[in-house]
């Protein structure tokens, strides 16, 4: 599990295409300090297994299912990737629960800066709007923020201090970009479980 709380950026180094997986290396640096093979970590808001830690960096295996889901499939050498370590038992949950279980991807449509503060609109398949709710959250690209204003066409904004820009990758995204999306599990649960019901009463 994760909180959505970005630790940090790292560097592609290496990938490599391996049958229909991608091996992909990371310098962690700092963010691989005590980091064991058979970890799970956070990249871009994907939860992927650490296979090997050498010299040469971190290694993830990142398998066909995850690439069509996700914006792995584009990693290079030298992209720039937001990282959070699994959170442990004990330590302060400042975002909100996160998997690492993307459901999909979303497309910036819109960036403006306003009053100090930068406004994204994502793009999403209006079928997720049931569950992106305004003060609601969602995860991009691994990042815990909170849902501004919606509408049923399936968009969303989102209000980005300047620490949030900072500290991911979200400060170098311009409109067209991809980003990877996580739904809020609880959300999803609740919507689920009330269509479940009134489905069961013929009032669906």
């Amino acid at each position: 599990m994760f909180t959505g709380i970005v630790a940090g950026t790292a560097e592609v180094t290496e990938v490599a295409v391996v049958g229909a997986r991608l091996d992909v290396w990371l310098a962690l640096g700092a963010l691989a300090a005590g980091v064991q093979v058979g970890a799970s970590v956070a990249i871009d808001g994907v939860c992927l297994t650490v296979v090997e830690k050498s010299q040469r960096g971190v290694l993830f295996h990142v398998i066909e299912e995850t690439l069509k889901l996700t914006t792995l499939s584009r990693l290079t050498a030298g992209t720039i990737v937001n990282v959070e370590r699994s959170y442990r038992i004990g330590d302060e949950l400042g975002g909100h629960e996160v998997s690492g279980h993307v459901a999909g991807t979303g497309q910036i449509t819109r960036v403006e800066v306003r009053s100090g503060e930068t406004a994204m609109e994502i793009a999403v398949p209006a079928a997720w709007m049931k569950y992106i709710l305004p003060k609601g959250f969602v995860a991009v690209d691994g990042a815990s923020l909170t849902v501004g204003e919606t509408s049923a066409e399936g968009r969303f904004w989102l209000h980005l201090i300047p620490e949030t820009l900072t500290r991911t990758t979200l400060g170098r995204r311009v409109a067209g970009d991809r980003v990877n999306i996580e739904l809020d599990a609880r959300t999803v649960a609740i919507v689920a479980t009330v269509e479940r019901v009134l489905a069961a009463r013929g009032l669906a």
